[in-house]
């Protein structure tokens, strides 16, 4: 039985590195497992494209990196093979590919075709392009992504160092935080921030601030960000009317992340891996974080959304990830359980929520505890620690698969456009005034899509159901065609009426 099994492609990282590079590699895998086994953590490293261990699996090796139903389908074998409480995925995409995902929200207007990211990788559903089947996440994954495009393992072989020699520290020590918010956001962000901490007296809006900050606020080990990003850009945003002024840079964060970090990053892009190498720009941001040392960063490969003043979207997955890092969550399992959480809340996944779930990712090697758990006082007589241990994450984990598999078989979603309905007349002044309020043109065209397992109600109950038959959804740039950021308005049709509306803006 192994607690941890990372899966890595043997022949994209010799490609990328060479003979040399992949030997160094081979000898970084050998020696965190050696580190994990001093910590009572059995660790072995799959190599997906090896055919003689993986018909051992029972699994079909990945013969391409880019092909995404291969690596699906080849980490499912893997994962029912072994069972482990962690799995972990070396490389960028460019080695293991991040899944793809259709954004629903696209045909309403959203710039992002595809929502990349890994939680499929959590979830027993087969392979799928349709998030909903996703919606009930049962695994411990997280990735450990080199540099994409790299032709040198340094990059990868430091982040191997952090998973090997990380330790647990008391739950004071991590309380203070760095928070950073675009000061159009502070409503939202403040309201995140005291959830998480207890107070916002630390929070800093951009502008004025950034984007350097100094060394004792960076040094802070829980990072929260709410900024604009861009693609491919080692930069985050500010925001004051219509100025968007630098808050955070690659190069302004060199030498001041602190070992240990964990950051929780709304920031469009903010997880994005892009090929900086080929591009000839800063790496990103998330990975300069993971470069000195950061144990765990959670963040979007594309655009992300949230309210101004409240909570919702974004600002929800990544301050519920922060706060199980705080409760003693493995940086793994903070993922599983904020990606559950942020489900159980929503009565239904509509198209927001599904792009939202798909598109975060959490960077680090899943088995790292920040915050040390309070360890029980006595052990029955003969239980070694490490067994101990063992048996409470082998409980832990059935109690996630459990809520996990709920959720998939209860979870109404709704991610199918049904193309060419219209909202019925007396619903279309509200969706009107909506779409004003959200900064969009009074005639902004809506999407609608149906809403999959809701239970049917008929006879008299159905005049007061709250379940909602259809969302309408609009997205596009605030305040007309020259508007440099989008918003998102989701409207709720119950029986004919609209009865709850949101408005994100773009991150």
């Amino acid at each position: 039985m192994d607690d941890k099994v990372i899966v890595t492609h043997r022949g994209a990282l010799t490609r990328k590195y060479g003979a040399a590079g992949l030997a160094r590699i081979r000898g970084a895998l050998r020696a965190l497992a050696e580190a994990d086994g001093r910590r009572g953590i059995r660790s072995r490293t799959v190599w997906l494209d090896d055919a003689a261990a993986m018909k051992k699996l029972r699994a079909k090796p990945l013969a391409s990196p880019t092909d995404c139903r291969g690596a699906k389908v080849a980490i499912d074998r893997v994962f029912e093979s072994l069972s482990p409480a962690y799995l972990m995925i070396v490389g960028a995409p460019d080695v293991v590919p991040h899944q793809d995902l259709t954004n629903p929200a696209f045909s309403a207007g959203d710039d992002d075709p595809t929502a990349w990211g890994d939680l499929p990788y959590a979830c027993d559903a087969a392979y799928a392009r349709d998030p909903a089947p996703f919606v009930g996440p049962t695994r411990v994954v997280s990735r450990l992504p080199d540099l994409y495009g790299a032709r040198e393992p340094s990059h990868l072989l430091a982040l191997l160092r952090t998973a090997r020699g990380w330790k647990s520290r008391r739950p004071t020590a991590y309380r203070a935080y760095f928070g950073l918010s675009a000061a159009e956001w502070e409503g939202s962000t403040r309201e995140s921030i005291c959830n998480t901490f207890g107070d916002d007296g630390a929070l800093l809006l951009s502008p004025p601030r950034g984007p350097r900050h100094t060394s004792r606020r960076l040094a802070a080990p829980m990072h929260f960000i709410n900024c604009h990003g861009g693609t491919s850009v080692p930069e985050f945003y500010g925001q004051k009317g219509t100025a968007y002024p630098r808050s955070l840079t690659t190069r302004a964060t060199l030498e001041l992340i602190r070992k240990g970090t964990v950051a929780a990053v709304e920031c469009c892009f903010g997880g994005q891996l892009y090929d900086s190498v080929t591009l000839d720009l800063d790496v990103p941001i998330c990975q300069s974080y993971l470069r000195q040392g950061a144990y765990g960063y959670l963040g979007s490969t594309t655009i992300a959304y949230g309210p101004a003043d409240d909570n919702g979207a974004a600002d929800l997955l990544c301050q519920y990830f922060l706060q199980r890092i705080l409760a003693g969550a493995s940086v793994g399992r903070a993922a599983l359980e904020a990606r559950q959480r942020f489900v159980e809340r929503c009565a239904q996944m509509d198209p927001m929520d599904l792009k939202t779930l798909a598109q975060f990712c959490v960077y680090g090697d899943p088995s790292v505890q920040p915050v040390a758990e309070e360890e029980p006082e006595d052990l029955p007589g003969g239980v070694a620690p490490e067994a101990a241990a063992r048996f409470r994450r082998s409980e832990r984990r059935a109690k996630l698969r459990e809520t996990g598999d709920f959720l998939r078989d209860t979870k109404p979603t709704a991610s199918k456009r049904q193309k060419g309905a219209r909202a019925p007349r007396k619903a279309r002044p509200a969706l009107a005034n909506i779409a004003r309020k959200g900064g969009l043109p009074s005639g902004q065209a809506f999407s609608a899509f149906r809403v999959r397992g809701v239970p049917r109600v008929t006879g008299e109950a159905a005049k007061v159901a709250s379940a909602p038959s259809r969302y309408y959804l609009a997205v596009g740039p605030r305040g007309g065609p020259r508007g440099r950021f989008r918003v998102a308005v989701v409207a709720k049709e119950v029986s004919g009426r609209i009865v709850d509306y949101r408005i994100y803006h773009e991150r």
